[in-house]
């Protein structure tokens, strides 16, 4: 199945259609896939959500605008992934980093949907920055450790822009930190 994104056809990101005939939000994508359902077949657990480190909310709503701040590869209160890339860490470590900041970042989403992450109606942006060594040059393949967990979760609705930066320092050490900008449908009142 095909839908058109960014001005080009893209096929279905699981390869079964997930989403692509089924009913479309007012952006187009489709809402009916039950992303609790796929979580639960995917054996992801979202965990806590993690709560801010310093003077600023860990997540920020605006209408039905849903912005994280930098989400950290926390593991249990705990940074799982400490380092830069190409010096103390591999490519493969900072996968699995950007992954669990993506965990994290669901989590947030999740609680901006008032616990019910089936209101994430799209996700529309994630911002990537990894910590790296002088002349290291995947991020992109760092990075795809958020956007194929994403793409995983929310079938067509996780289709994202993404920016993609290397820094020479991160807060507390992480490798990687991620932003996460979606829409998300208000709780019920």
């Amino acid at each position: 199945m095909e839908e058109l994104f960014g001005g080009r056809e893209r096929h279905s990101p699981d390869g079964f259609g997930h989403g692509l005939s089924a009913h479309r939000g007012s952006s187009g994508i489709s809402t009916e896939m039950n992303i609790t359902e796929n979580l639960r077949q995917l054996g992801i657990v979202v965990p806590p959500a993690p709560g801010a480190v310093a003077a600023y909310e860990p997540w920020v709503r605006s209408g039905d605008w849903v912005f994280t701040s930098g989400q950290l590869p926390w593991r249990d209160g705990v940074m799982a992934y400490a380092g830069r890339l190409g010096a103390e860490l591999t490519v493969e470590q900072g996968y699995q980093a950007a992954r669990l900041c993506a965990l994290n970042a669901l989590a947030q989403l999740q609680a901006a949907a008032g616990g019910d992450i089936n209101r994430v109606r799209r996700l529309v942006r994630v911002e990537g920055y990894v910590h790296c060594a002088a002349g290291f040059r995947g991020h992109p393949q760092v990075l795809n450790g958020a956007s194929d967990l994403f793409n995983a979760v929310f079938g067509a609705r996780g289709a994202h822009a993404r920016l993609a930066i290397g820094v020479s320092d991160m807060p507390l050490d992480a490798a990687v930190q991620i932003t996460v900008t979606a829409e998300v449908d208000e709780p019920s009142q």
